[in-house]
């Protein structure tokens, strides 16, 4: 089975302006003249890490990564304002014509592989390929499943938790009672509730449950812009024009784009559905389904998974 690369360090880095708000950081690592590649965080509002370097050959790809609007290195930190998957499209554009990229792979999993299909949809001609892992589509389905009622059935120790700090009497629509406090006045109120909003998926990103939840989900900082971000975004539908929509674009532009994509059989924050009904329009794509693997991109039999596929673009496109 195959493990990330070793640790890759950065060679440069800064900050891109992209609106009158919004500063964003981004960096490069890896062979500069290498196949460009940018990988995109999840969440929304999750952050760049340095394990995402570690899913391509340094020698072969040359490695993007950037901090999406209001998170990790990007300021105005956890802000909302100017923040849509259209606004986060434009700032990839921005990235990549300011370092010089003509067409280069898209790499990203969860929110990462909404954001990734929604530029390939509407740039095309600047996409060589996806690989994608968690296929997430911001559906009325996908969002009733984890955030109201679904996940719950399979984790509800950890889906009481959850709901902790919404009262009984607002729990029929959870996501807008979250929004009211992530989005409120009261500061104690919104830690809270971006606590447990954070911790609930957190607990539920791999099989092994809530004792693997990582130490991040529950620090404040980390916290509010994730749970602020990801509610902001899902509270619109992801920006898009109708339900379903990703999916319709898929079909009608993705036909001779390449794609490769890694689902956990097991993954209970993106369910197995998605990334069937995606394949199922997408026929130029692999699907390939992980047994024993939830959603987490860092459980073994993703990460090989993952390299695998890496590997396989940079022998045809390198």
């Amino acid at each position: 089975m195959l493990k990330l690369y070793a640790p890759v360090d950065v060679r440069r880095s800064g900050f891109l302006r992209v609106s009158d708000l919004h500063e964003i950081y981004w960096e490069e690592s890896g062979n500069p003249n290498g196949l460009p590649v940018i990988a995109l965080h999840g969440g929304p509002g999750g952050g760049s890490s340095p394990e995402m370097r570690r899913f391509f050959d340094p020698l072969v790809y040359r490695i993007i990564l950037i901090d999406q609007r209001g998170c990790g290195k990007s300021t105005p930190y956890s802000e909302l304002e100017d923040n849509t998957t259209w606004t986060l499209i434009d700032d990839m554009e921005t990235v990549r014509k300011m370092l010089g990229i003509d067409k280069w792979i898209i790499f990203g999993g969860s929110w990462g592989s909404t954001l990734a299909l929604s530029y390939a949809v509407t740039h095309k001609a600047h996409t060589i390929g996806l690989i994608l892992r968690g296929i997430f589509l911001i559906t009325e389905a996908e969002i009733q499943w984890f955030y109201q009622s679904g996940a719950s059935q399979l984790f509800p120790d950890a889906y009481d938790r959850y709901i902790a700090p919404i009262p009984e009497a607002e729990r029929g629509d959870l996501l807008n009672a979250f929004y009211r406090r992530l989005t409120g006045p009261d500061q104690d109120e919104r830690l809270k509730a971006a606590r447990a909003w954070a911790c609930w998926e957190g607990e539920t990103i791999t099989i092994q449950g809530p004792m693997s939840r990582p130490k991040r989900f529950e620090e404040a900082s980390f916290a509010d812009a994730f749970a602020r971000i990801e509610c902001h975004y899902f509270v619109n539908k992801g920006f898009f024009p109708r339900d379903r929509w990703l999916l319709e674009q898929a079909e009608q532009h993705l036909q001779d784009i390449p794609g490769i994509i890694v689902h956990g059989r097991y993954d209970v924050v993106t369910p197995l559905a998605s990334a069937w009904a995606l394949k199922k329009v997408w026929r130029e794509a692999e699907l390939h389904i992980v047994s024993g693997a939830g959603h987490s991109s860092l459980e073994p039999g993703i990460v090989d998974k993952l390299i695998r596929a890496t590997r396989d673009f940079g022998r045809r496109f390198g």
